[in-house]
């Protein structure tokens, strides 16, 4: 990336150490932390009045990305006798530190629970879009389709085939932008139902987690069957999560019960990284007009009132649907679009609140999260 060169003729060398002071000012907007302090800043060399230098951010879906970086020259700049700055960018996702009395999974540094407190509100949907905003970001990403009654994951990447090992472990599949992904349907006939009682369900939960070679990722979501059973307390027993997704309808029923799989996974002590509110309104394609079929706003008044972040809105976008019955999710089929922008939004939303729990003391709920006006209903 070419650097941003100010004309100051004549200027003398600068030193390290007036640099590095100078970049002890800038802090990451989320973690609250200087740059320095979080050993973000990497290759830093002092020539004369150029400083070149990699910023190593903590997600390559940083959201505030550009913020940080324009932060850093205007830091640089104001040092005396730096005429030029040349920066990079580049990023590590930091392993997460929550459960360590639990077994991780090999290489995978970030699980994640998307969970929602009934069926129909679109959490399948809203998943393997996350997923792939994600990798389409830059992170190494795993889907595992937990939903054991339902599984609807392979259909919504296009993946069609039967699991097969390899050296004792389960080969996982690849998906879009290179998702890894595996789910019950993979080793099931199709149309086959699942008429199972808890410990199996159970069982196939931990074996799809621990006898599946994922590989190295960054995150590995989780898309949980709706409601408070077998499934989910099998999820947050075996391995540690960095934390849970509630998915929601805007509605007020749909409030109460995201309020009540939100108690679960409190009760279960992982952290809750945000609730979404899906199917958020309608948006004609022809008008632009927006209209609140199932109300506006829910999610962000159960966000408030629960005390945790509120990570988006996504809308009502019938492409949205077509695309997921074809096998191709939004995000990779019409990536320009407003409703996929969204889901890289609040992709980097996500990954931001990961990024918060990893490198702070505080619990990934009620950090930085600012109360705004409750919305009108």
């Amino acid at each position: 990336m070419w650097g941003k060169q100010r004309n100051q003729p004549g200027a003398g060398a600068v030193s390290e150490a007036a640099v590095l002071e100078a970049l002890r000012k800038v802090q990451d907007p989320e973690i609250h932390k200087d740059l320095v302090t979080l050993n973000m800043i990497k290759d830093m060399k002092v020539e004369g009045g150029t400083v070149r230098l990699t910023e190593e951010l903590t997600t390559p879906a940083c959201p505030l990305k550009e913020k940080i970086e324009g932060d850093v020259r205007e830091a640089l700049l104001a040092v005396p006798g730096v005429t030029q700055v040349e920066l990079k960018m580049s990023s590590n996702v930091a392993t997460s530190r929550v459960a360590p009395e639990r077994a991780p999974l090999p290489g995978v540094k970030h699980a994640v629970a998307i969970a929602s407190g009934k069926g129909g509100v679109g959490k399948s949907t809203v998943s393997t879009n996350l997923a792939v905003a994600l990798a389409d970001a830059g992170a190494q990403v795993g889907l595992l389709d937990a939903d054991i009654y339902g599984p609807s994951i392979p259909q919504m990447m296009g993946i069609r085939g039967e699991a097969r090992s390899n050296g004792g472990k389960i080969i996982a599949f690849t998906g879009h932008l290179g998702v890894k992904v595996m789910s019950l349907g993979f080793f099931l006939p199709e149309g086959a139902p699942v008429v199972w009682r808890g410990p199996m369900v159970s069982g196939a939960i931990q074996q799809m987690l621990r006898d599946v070679d994922w590989g190295a990722l960054d995150y590995l979501l989780i898309d949980l069957p709706p409601g408070t059973g077998d499934a989910q307390l099998t999820l947050s027993q075996t391995i540690p999560l960095t934390g849970a997704v509630i998915v929601m309808t805007p509605q007020d029923v749909a409030m109460n019960i995201a309020g009540k799989a939100l108690a679960m996974f409190r009760q279960l002590k992982v952290p809750i990284l945000g609730i979404i509110e899906n199917m958020s309104a309608f948006v004609c394609p022809q008008c632009s007009h927006e209209t609140a079929i199932f109300s506006k706003g829910g999610g962000r008044l159960a966000a408030e009132r629960l005390g945790v972040t509120f990570l988006g809105e996504i809308p009502i976008d019938p492409e949205i649907c077509r695309l997921s019955d074809s096998g191709e999710p939004l995000v990779v089929a019409a990536p320009e679009s407003a409703s996929a922008g969204i889901y890289r939004k609040v992709a980097g939303t996500l990954a931001g609140r990961i990024s918060v729990a990893s490198l702070t003391d505080s619990p990934a709920e009620n950090v930085v999260f600012i109360k705004g006006p409750a919305p009108a209903r």
